[in-house]
């Protein structure tokens, strides 16, 4: 918007001195200075349509002629009538029809429509109007529309103890990190297309030679798909990936978390007596999944450990740490290369750093994890588990038997 504004400031400084032709070639100059959608954009700040600055810019591109005959210049008033001047019910009745469809705040300058121009242009000539699709858009973009994509912000009903709960987090994690005892934040990553499939982004490649890759996503019968599992170490800014080609279950969760502590926790923390887990409150590391509590207790009993647990709330896992600290940059990391095959997705994440200081191992992960597996009462209750006094079902520790 601070574009915008600028040539249009630009615009009204010069547009009294300048005839119909000079404004035409300097907001083509303008566009062209831009590169992609300037044209848009200078139309937008001057009021000139996209026809007048598409037409000075073909002017340019064509350079001067070996004759050119004097430019009149129009009186005041003339030239073509504005539609909104000829059809004065115009504005109204189109603001009429994207009204009951109108999307955004009501106090941000910025508003959108799902409504396509053709179809409101088709609604306008039923009223009568006389209007193609690109007057329709043009009146939109004087009113401050534009065409937007859906952004994830609603994060639906929160619970009444959402930020008690994320005190409780960060009390636990201060005390584990003053006691010198690792921190880790653990989750799944989406599920990835293994073949010739595009990737969303863009890489650097030369000119006119992107990456070929297959029409249809449809997966491929002998890669299939692969769930990354990552474990972020916030202390230290190193992940541990471990990349699955069976299910999500519980028992690849916890055999992810014992991977990372027998390659990167153990050397680096050989006298701890515990580990802070925090994990997202569904899904295989949910805190209503016994098989995930059987897991750790296992786990905890190989290693002699005290793992702490603590969930979060219901609809906030995009607070949990490894997000925004892990895959966020392995996904920057293989942006626009198709994952052609498991090797290459276990090296693009090894290889994923950041000017922090974010290292990364992981390791392809072939293993059978069956869904579907049962714990009875009695395995639960055998569980050397502890409620904490504040929310049990989303804070509580194993102990080792």
């Amino acid at each position: 918007m601070e574009l915008v504004g600028a040539i249009r400031s630009k615009f009204e400084a010069l547009a009294p001195v300048l005839n119909e032709r000079g404004q035409r070639l300097w907001a083509a100059a303008e566009a062209t200075a831009l590169g992609r959608g300037g044209i848009s954009r200078v139309a937008e700040a001057t009021g000139l349509s996209h026809v007048t600055i598409r037409r000075g810019v073909s002017e340019l591109s064509e350079g001067p002629k070996e004759t050119v005959t004097p430019q009149r210049s129009r009186r005041a008033g003339g030239g073509r009538k504005k539609v909104t001047d000829v059809d004065p019910t115009l504005t109204a009745d189109l603001a009429s029809l994207v009204e009951a469809t109108t999307r955004g705040d009501p106090q941000s300058p910025l508003l959108w429509t799902c409504k396509s121009v053709r179809r409101l242009a088709g609604e306008l000539r039923r009223k009568g109007h006389r209007v193609s699709p690109q007057t329709v858009a043009t009146l939109l973009h004087q009113a401050r529309y534009s065409l937007q994509a859906n952004r994830k912000t609603k994060e639906g009903a929160s619970h009444p103890d959402r930020n008690a709960q994320f005190e409780y987090i960060t009390r636990r994690v201060k005390h584990f990190q003053s006691q010198g005892e690792p921190v880790i934040s653990v989750d799944t990553k989406k599920k990835e297309l293994v073949g010739e499939f595009k990737n969303a982004g863009r890489e650097w490649r030369p000119e006119g030679s992107p990456d070929r890759v297959l029409i249809h996503d449809f997966a491929d019968e002998e890669q299939g798909k692969v769930v990354p599992y990552g474990v972020y170490d916030m202390a230290r800014d190193t992940g541990w990936v471990s990349v699955g080609t069976d299910h999500d279950t519980a028992q690849f969760a916890v055999q992810t978390i014992r991977m990372w502590w027998r390659r990167m926790g153990r050397p680096v923390y050989p006298r701890v007596k515990g580990i802070l887990i925090t994990a997202d409150g569904g899904g295989s590391n949910g805190s209503r999944s016994r098989l995930w509590k059987v897991e750790i207790q296992r786990f905890s009993d190989e290693t002699g450990l005290q793992i702490e647990v603590c969930h979060f709330p219901p609809g906030t896992s995009k607070w949990n740490k490894i997000e925004h600290r892990l895959f966020c940059h392995i996904t920057e990391n293989w942006r626009g290369r198709p994952l052609i095959s498991r090797e290459v997705v276990v090296n693009l994440i090894a290889a994923t750093t950041t000017t922090t200081g974010l290292r990364v191992k992981a390791k392809l992960d072939e293993k059978v994890y069956p869904t579907g597996i049962r714990v009875p009462d009695e395995d639960l209750a055998a569980l050397r588990l502890k409620p904490a006094q504040f929310h049990g079902e989303w804070n509580y520790s194993i102990a080792p038997r």
